[in-house]
């Protein structure tokens, strides 16, 4: 697992980032002969005052876009900028366009590090009168044919026989030698993994930030809503619910996960009256939103009644009637360590395969406005984010809630 170094938000970034680009400036600008020697680890650790490790992971970094190559007994010697190779990497997201999440990082992939580099395809235009998982499957031959770099796969999901199709999909791009770098979910649900690297976050501690919030919000019975078929990433999210309210209650806290369609009304109403849950975490914002049409139907008031959580946060989840405390999601980052990961992969097509998880931040909105205080295990302060404007905080990124009776004392959540 390999976490991003630079989760404080810093412009530099990663040491090692900083030293990749400062040389890589320094080549660009013909400091080196072609053909060369590039100054020893040595000599660098001592100019960047950086360790071994850090240096090295840089000088990988440079060799696998052409810069510079390592020779046996020979050094780092410096190869011709303009000889290095040209990538053309395939998109394979059947939801580019549906899923707002993938576009930024579709863009966070185009505006890699190494512009100018690398191009991406798209794949034709969808077939007439073709499925997603159609047009999944006609992308991956046509990326063959192209025999590209490699190709960014995000599973297909919410489809019954999705994943043969997902694995039919890398089977052949594995014969064809084309490497694949997976965004956003595995192939298998969790805790399982495919030996494809994958970008993303970390999908079971957000589903337990979450919980966690909605607990420290004063909720009881927390439940948590998924659409049948959906992302392996869920999965994980799920498990992540059930280990907050595991930690927080012990074994003996209801677990409330339902795979359920949130626009169905007769089985949301049938849910709420049989659990009677004060709380929903939502597999995804998506999600959230089809809830909050039905229970608005239901005449079920967010958040005095349910309070309602997502994870992602898209766009429209500001803009629901009461704006969704949701899981922002780096996207950007993401894109753009997927193109790293990608690079990597090119350069050392045998090493194991890893996880590049990112860090996320918890917005919190109106949605889950508390309504007495609990003393819970806490986070740091800066994994929350507040939206000025929509809950009174108490200057130091969390939700003040009014004074009330503490956990335990409490009368059982209002019937809906």
């Amino acid at each position: 697992m390999i976490r991003k170094a630079n989760g404080d938000g810093s412009q530099e970034g990663p040491k090692y980032r900083r030293i990749y680009l400062e040389l890589r400036q320094t080549l660009a600008e013909g400091a080196y002969d072609n053909g060369g020697k590039l100054p020893s680890e040595g000599d660098l650790v001592r100019r960047f005052g950086a360790s071994r490790p850090t240096v090295r992971r840089a000088l990988a970094q440079l060799e696998s876009e052409g810069f510079i190559q390592k020779r046996m007994g020979s050094g780092t010697i410096v190869t011709n900028r303009n000889t290095r190779k040209h990538f053309v990497f395939g998109l394979l997201i059947p939801e580019l366009g549906m899923t707002e999440i993938f576009e930024p990082i579709c863009q966070g992939i185009s505006q890699g590090h190494v512009v100018g580099q690398h191009e991406l395809l798209w794949g034709p235009t969808l077939v007439p009168g073709g499925s997603k998982e159609a047009q999944a499957e006609n992308l991956c031959r046509y990326y063959i044919e192209r025999k590209v770099s490699g190709v960014f796969f995000a599973p297909i999901e919410l489809f019954e026989g999705g994943d043969e199709i997902n694995l039919s999909i890398v089977r052949a791009l594995d014969e064809a030698n084309v490497p694949i770098v997976l965004l956003d979910r595995d192939l298998f649900s969790y805790p399982q993994r495919s030996k494809y690297d994958l970008v993303g976050i970390d999908n079971r501690r957000a589903g337990y930030v979450v919980t966690e919030h909605l607990l420290l919000c004063g909720s009881h019975r927390v439940a948590f809503f998924a659409r049948p078929l959906s992302a392996r990433t869920v999965d994980a999210r799920m498990e992540g619910y059930r280990g907050a309210l595991r930690a927080h209650f012990g074994f003996s806290a209801p677990d409330l996960a339902q795979w359920i369609d949130p626009c169905d009304e007769l089985a949301v109403r049938e849910f709420l009256d049989r659990n009677r849950p004060d709380a929903i975490v939502c597999a995804n914002d998506f999600t959230a939103a089809q809830l909050f049409i039905t229970l608005n139907t239901l005449g079920v008031h967010v958040p005095s009644q349910i309070k309602v959580a997502g994870i992602d946060d898209v766009k429209y989840a500001q803009l629901l009637q009461a704006p969704l405390t949701t899981i922002h999601q780096p996207c950007l980052d993401i894109g753009s360590t997927a193109l790293m990961a990608m690079f990597d992969r090119i350069a050392h097509p045998h090493a194991p395969s890893r996880e590049f998880l990112l860090d996320f931040r918890l917005v919190v909105r109106k949605s889950t406005a508390p309504n007495e205080p609990v003393r819970l295990r806490s986070r740091k302060s800066s994994d929350v984010a507040v939206d000025d404007g929509d809950i009174p905080n108490n200057g130091n990124g969390h939700s003040e809630p009014p004074p009330s009776t503490p956990m335990g004392e409490s009368s059982p959540p209002d019937e809906v």
